[in-house]
């Protein structure tokens, strides 16, 4: 039975937005098929382009709300006693956003203190939609007192804190400055991050709550989620783009506007630090490009004054811009510049769908999902989609509690997977690096290294593996001289601590090949003593559910034989990550309507698989729209019991299956985690070149939650 939670705010300045995105993405974690409803826009003033909440629950979890009706139409039919053909209007909006949810997340109207009406409109679009009620509060500028008499003042408008129909608060913003210092401003020196404390016991233990009315959830305030775009900036100053850059990746988490000496404001040169700078001043132009240059990725340069340094000076600095050093220039003075920029607005830009996708992350780890789903009286579903996916990869990463190598310690993406995978507890990481050059690094991206973050210097520890090398290829010759130069490689390095049981995976493959990563692999862990082959498996993030793709990046052509094993490991690493295997053999043909020596081998590698594993759901061949889309499986394969359901796609070789990743990865915008070596005693995972952090981060968990599955 489909249920619904009515999300309204007890005043502005809550985040109400990011909170109702916050929550569909904790259920869609946590396995639930959740809707999403905007019933009434409400578009600010400085709004322009679509409306705010519908766009961005579109681009970031792929959800078709229906589109809704706007507050001036409402006000129209509030005027006319025309409220019952509103909310009839509302229910078809909000049975068109809903679908077959199971769960339906509704986002109410934020009070305006000069709009008395829009509290009495919440309250119908409440009733009508026979939802529960979910506040959501922040403190800002109040004491803790006055909040709390807001949320009850504003629960009392649906029948008070003892109604058993209003659930309770979100507190959003908790432990934030004032409503002023909640944003980036332009001064002298950055302000000093000082740091804040943990009032979420503060805010949960408000005399507002109660047995019936619960705290469903503390927000805590985070400046990053805050920080807006070099993009925001220039469309915000109207600025003149000199040099582009990475103008819409480079986050401003400081602005220095530079009144001194270059010497004196050197230090405000970090990560994420937004210059500003009369265009006269070519020595801070060339310090700023020092620092890029240096690795540090500053957020951008901001010349006032309508000046615009010689062009010597900027042929000179090429490449630091070249770095992706954003470049621009006003024509206001540098005081007048930075007053604007004091008044950039805080929100999430519809276009800035990774901010949105920190927020409601955010968000969504601080909410009582529990609670929630148990309200709504919902088991966790089978299907499992992406959300869901990426979160069980995270908790069986943190239950696995596994040392994972990282032969690449000095690489920038590396060393924040690496901080991050401390921060959410998911492996015990070992950097292989200089210390020094590791701390460097970590310096210009802004990172603190936590002080549980192990890292390796290979020039202290490479002779202790010589011996041990030796003696796992003597059989093919390797002498001492061979394995020390051998070890110079720190991927060998990696490989060799695997191989001693010192560390329980690696993961390399930023800076090096695939053939880099496996090789060593092959030569000193070796296959499973019941695996004829390694190969691999992406696991697929289609907008639905997580899918596995096997194998699509080892094998190049395997037989039959190899291809039925290619089969069951893929199976069993489905199996193992909680999806319940439906394995599709895959060819260009369907059933026996093909001939051909290519088709006969899947056929052939079919019955060996259902064979050797009679406990898995497999058959084939199977083409790829029969395999996955049941209208297509009635007319091609009606008795098939994967056809149609398909979650496991095997294909007959490399070709095929790299090529149809490749193609579902880019053309659909799918999300892709791998490739997962299978087969081997030991894991060792393999990533692209082109890895972004939250990759290498994935693939660590997937490396943790391999070693603790196959313990050796």
């Amino acid at each position: 039975m489909q249920h619904s939670f009515f999300v309204t705010a007890t005043g502005t300045g809550t985040g109400l937005t990011s909170v109702c995105l916050g929550l569909v993405r904790a259920l869609e974690q946590r396995g639930v098929k959740v809707a999403f409803c905007k019933p009434i826009a409400q578009t600010q003033n400085r709004d322009a382009g679509p409306e705010r909440s519908t766009h961005l629950i579109k681009a970031t979890l792929g959800l078709e709300p229906a589109q809704p009706l706007s507050l001036g139409y409402a006000q129209q039919q509030l005027a006319q006693n025309r409220t019952d053909a509103l909310m009839e209007e509302v229910i078809q909006v909000f049975q068109q956003s809903a679908g077959d949810a199971d769960v339906v997340i509704v986002e109410g109207l934020v009070p305006v203190a000069d709009e008395s009406y829009i509290g009495k409109l919440n309250v119908n679009l409440a009733r009508a939609l026979d939802a529960d009620v979910i506040l959501v509060g922040a403190r800002n500028d109040d004491d803790w007192s006055t909040l709390a008499e807001r949320i009850r003042m504003t629960a009392s408008l649906f029948g008070g804190t003892d109604n058993e129909r209003v659930l309770g608060c979100i507190l959003n913003k908790v432990g934030a400055p004032s409503e002023d210092s909640q944003q980036v401003l332009a001064g002298e020196d950055p302000p000093a991050q000082a740091s804040v404390p943990d009032v979420r016991v503060t805010a949960r233990s408000l005399n507002v709550f109660n047995e019936r009315f619960h705290c469903l959830g503390t927000i805590q305030w985070d400046p990053l989620l805050v920080a807006p775009r070099a993009l925001d900036v220039q469309r915000h100053l109207n600025a003149k783009l000199l040099y582009e850059g990475q103008l819409a990746e480079r986050r401003v988490q400081t602005i220095t506007v530079c009144a001194r000496t270059m010497r004196n404001m050197l230090h405000t040169l970090r990560a994420g630090t937004l210059v500003v700078t009369p265009g006269d001043r070519e020595d801070i132009l060339l310090a700023s490009c020092m620092a890029a240059l240096n690795g540090v990725p500053l957020a951008g340069l901001v010349f006032t004054g309508g000046i615009t340094p010689d062009a010597a000076v900027l042929d000179l600095c090429q490449a630091a811009f070249n770095t992706g050093l954003p470049v621009m220039q006003v024509p206001s003075n540098t005081f007048t510049t930075a007053q604007r920029l004091n008044a950039l607005n805080t929100e999430v830009p519809t276009d800035d769908v990774a901010r949105m996708e920190a927020v409601m992350n955010a968000v969504a780890a601080d909410i009582d999902s529990d609670w929630l789903m148990k309200r709504a009286s919902l088991e966790m579903e089978k299907r499992l989609s992406p959300p869901a996916f990426r979160h069980r990869l995270v908790q069986q990463a943190r239950a696995a509690n596994k040392r994972i190598v990282l032969p690449e310690g000095e690489e920038p993406r590396t060393i924040q997977a690496a901080v991050m995978c401390h921060r959410k507890g998911m492996a015990r990481c070992v950097l292989l690096g200089r210390p020094d050059e590791v701390q460097r690094v970590a310096a210009s991206q802004n990172l603190t290294l936590p002080d549980d973050l192990e890292i390796i210097d290979p020039e202290t520890v490479r002779d202790q593996y010589i011996g041990p090398m030796v003696e796992l290829r003597k059989h093919k010759g390797l002498t001492e001289p061979m394995a020390e130069a051998q070890l110079e490689d720190t991927v060998v390095l990696a490989t060799m601590m695997l191989a001693q049981d010192e560390v329980d995976g690696l993961v390399s493959g930023a800076v090096h090949t695939t053939a880099n990563t496996i090789r060593p692999a092959l030569q000193l862990i070796k296959t499973k003593p019941d695996a004829a082959l390694v190969s691999s498996v992406f696991f697929m993030l289609l907008p639905d559910q997580a899918v596995v793709y096997g194998d699509c990046a080892v094998n190049p052509d395997p037989n039959a034989s190899e291809l039925a094993d290619i089969a069951i490991q893929s199976g069993d690493s489905a199996r193992a990550f909680g999806i319940e295997p439906r394995i599709a053999m895959i060819s260009y043909s369907t059933g026996e309507s093909g001939a051909g020596s290519d088709v006969e081998k899947v056929r052939e590698a079919t019955k060996i698989a259902q064979q050797k594993r009679p406990d898995l759901l497999i058959d084939g061949p199977l083409q790829y729209d029969a395999a996955s889309t049941p209208s297509v499986a009635k007319g091609k394969a009606p008795n098939s019991p994967v056809a149609g359901r398909a979650n496991v796609f095997v294909f007959p070789d490399l070709n095929t299956g790299n090529t149809t990743y490749k193609a579902v990865q880019r053309s659909a915008n799918v999300v892709s985690i791998g490739p997962m070596l299978q087969g081997l005693r030991k894991p060792v995972n393999d990533l692209s070149r082109g890895a972004g952090v939250e990759d290498i981060l994935y693939t660590i968990a997937l490396t943790a939650i391999q070693a603790a599955q196959n313990p050796q």
